[in-house]
C-alpha cells in the first residue's frame, strides 16, 4: 500500500470517528438544553413523562405506580416476543431471540464508576452533615434564626400543599419559567432592577415615605 492511500484512510478513518463524535454529542441533551426547549421533542417526551408520573403518584401509592408501569413494561416485552417466534414460525427463519442483542449487552456497574460516584455522594452528604451541624447547634445566631424562619414558614407551605403537589409545581416551573425568561430577559431584568430599587429604598426609609419639610407658624 502506498503512502498516499494510507495517509488516504487514516484520513477518512478520522473523519468518520469525529462525525460519530459529533453526532454522539449532539445526541446527549444537558438539562439546561431540556429545560430551555433546545430540542422540543426531546424535551416535551420528558416533560410529559415526569408529570404523568407525578400525577400518578398524586393518585395512587408509589408501589401501585411502580407496579403498573413494570407490568405495563413486561406486557410489552411479552407481547412481542410472541409475535416474532409467530412470524418466525410462519416464515420458517432462524432469527432467534429479538432481544439477543439486548440479553448479550454488558449492563453491569463497572467498580471504578461506582466507586466515583460513591466518592462524589459522600463529599455532599458530609458537607450537607457539617452545614447542619452548624445550623443545629448555633454556631451563628444569625444563620439559625434564618433557618427557624425558613422552617416556620414551611409549616404553612405544608398545611396547603403536600410533596407531591409542590413537586408538580416545580416540575411545571422548571420547565415553564426558563424559556419565557430566555425570551422576555430584557424585560424581566428592568423590573428585577426596579423591584430591587424599591426593596432598597424601603429599608432605608422604614416610613415608606419621604421626610416631609417643617412648616413655620402661620404668619
Amino acid at each position: 500500500m502506498d503512502p498516499m492511500t494510507q495517509s488516504a484512510q487514516i484520513s477518512s478513518s478520522q473523519g468518520l470517528a469525529d462525525g460519530q463524535n459529533s453526532a454522539a454529542k449532539e445526541s446527549k441533551l444537558s438539562v439546561k438544553d431540556l429545560i430551555h426547549w433546545r430540542d422540543p421533542k426531546k424535551s416535551g417526551v420528558v416533560f410529559g413523562l415526569s408529570l404523568l408520573l407525578l400525577l400518578s403518584l398524586a393518585a395512587f401509592s408509589f408501589i401501585s405506580v411502580a407496579s403498573y408501569l413494570l407490568l405495563a413494561l413486561l406486557c410489552v416485552t411479552i407481547t412481542f416476543r410472541i409475535y416474532k417466534s409467530v412470524v418466525q414460525a410462519v416464515q420458517k427463519s432462524s432469527d432467534g431471540h429479538p432481544f439477543k442483542t439486548l440479553i448479550e449487552k454488558d449492563v453491569s456497574i463497572p467498580p471504578e464508576t461506582f466507586r466515583k460516584h460513591v466518592d462524589s455522594s459522600l463529599t455532599h452528604i458530609n458537607r450537607a452533615l457539617k452545614q447542619m451541624s452548624r445550623l443545629f447547634l448555633v454556631e451563628d445566631l444569625v444563620d439559625s434564626l434564618k433557618l427557624a424562619v425558613v422552617m416556620w414558614l414551611f409549616t404553612y407551605v405544608g398545611a396547603v400543599f403536600n410533596g407531591i403537589t409542590i413537586l408538580i409545581l416545580a416540575d411545571i416551573l422548571l420547565f415553564a419559567v426558563p424559556p419565557v425568561y430566555e425570551k422576555n430577559k430584557t424585560q424581566i431584568d428592568q423590573y428585577i432592577d426596579v423591584i430591587r430599587t424599591q426593596i432598597n429604598t424601603t429599608m432605608k426609609f422604614p416610613g415608606g415615605g419621604r421626610r416631609g419639610k417643617k412648616k413655620g407658624p402661620p404668619p
